[in-house]
């Protein structure tokens, strides 16, 4: 599992997780969002993530860490 904090926000991945490879995104223990991470978008009935994670997602792709 990898458990990244930013933002305010926890990053979620597991790596035997359900196809799509994608992150969870939580504030305050609430599931916000389930990105997928090959196709860069919300999964199914995530709805459009705020820009604040939307560029928090991008920082971590960059460094590497989703």
């Amino acid at each position: 599992m990898v458990r990244i904090r930013r933002g305010g926000y926890l990053f979620l991945t597991w790596k035997g997780d359900h196809p799509p490879r994608h992150v969870h995104v939580f504030r305050d223990r609430v599931l916000l969002l389930r990105w997928d991470l090959d196709r860069w978008r919300p999964l199914r009935g995530s709805g459009i993530p705020p820009l604040q994670i939307l560029r928090i997602l991008i920082e971590l792709r960059r460094e590497g860490r989703l």
